[in-house]
């Protein structure tokens, strides 16, 4: 049975240029890892304001960027004005049949209605095409970060972060990609300020999370008096074949 839609995904139109300035982009290992070989058109599913799309542009793929937010398209546009940006949904693509070689969703595999999504990336996939999946996990093991999940909710653990696709896809495999991202204070906290919860908290809560975060900021031995943070990241990487 198909779920009711989830309003959340579309509360991130509010916060959209936070969203560019805060949220990471992908390691190449994980890009390189998820992308077939010979790939030449590719589907940014979910897109967003392109994080994942600038990389796959940067390789020289014909990409199509599909979002159903027009604020986060509008930034995409702003920065890839020759990349089309479509507004669609995974279940409602807006491409023909047999159009691409691999669609990868980057952040938002679990905002889809999963079994609709799955028949619908099926549809517009060429035979043998790949689907991929990829997210970047805070690496809570240690330190700040740590700290950092007690104040905003702590992430999926990666380590143990899977999705098992139905047919016609094979069977999933699972890569791990561990790495730094480096971020301004003021990053960090459009990061936080990105974030579905916070946005669609109240205001008061809102205020207080945000406020909670600069006091760490403020007070961490780690980050106290430092101009640049070292935010490690586990990006989990999921892809499976076309049968």
């Amino acid at each position: 049975m198909s779920r009711p839609p989830d309003p959340r995904p579309l509360s991130f139109g509010a916060e959209a240029a936070a969203y560019e300035r805060g949220r990471p982009s992908y390691p190449p290992e994980a890009i390189d890892w998820l992308l077939p070989d010979g790939a030449r058109d590719v589907l940014d599913l979910g897109a967003g304001t392109g994080k994942l799309t600038t990389r796959l542009v940067e390789r020289g793929l014909n990409v199509f960027a599909v979002d159903p937010i027009p604020e986060m398209l509008d930034l995409l546009t702003s920065s890839l004005p020759q990349t089309p940006a479509l507004l669609g949904t995974a279940e409602e693509i807006p491409l023909p049949d047999d159009s691409v070689d691999a669609v990868l969703v980057a952040q938002a595999w679990h905002w889809f209605d999963e079994e609709r999504a799955v028949k619908e990336i099926a549809r517009v996939l060429r035979p043998g095409g790949r689907l991929g999946l990829v997210w970047n996990n805070r690496d809570e093991r240690l330190g700040w970060v740590k700290d950092l999940g007690k104040v905003i909710g702590h992430e999926v653990d990666p380590f143990s972060q899977m999705v098992e696709f139905t047919a016609p896809f094979a069977e999933s495999q699972r890569h791990l990609v561990e790495w730094t991202s480096y971020l301004t204070p003021q990053a960090l906290i459009d990061l936080v300020a990105s974030r579905s919860y916070c946005i669609t908290s109240p205001e008061q809560v809102r205020t207080r999370t945000l406020d909670r975060v600069r006091d760490l900021l403020a007070t961490h031995p780690a980050l106290a008096n430092s101009s640049g943070l070292a935010l490690p990241y586990v990006t989990v990487c999921i892809r499976a074949t076309l049968t």
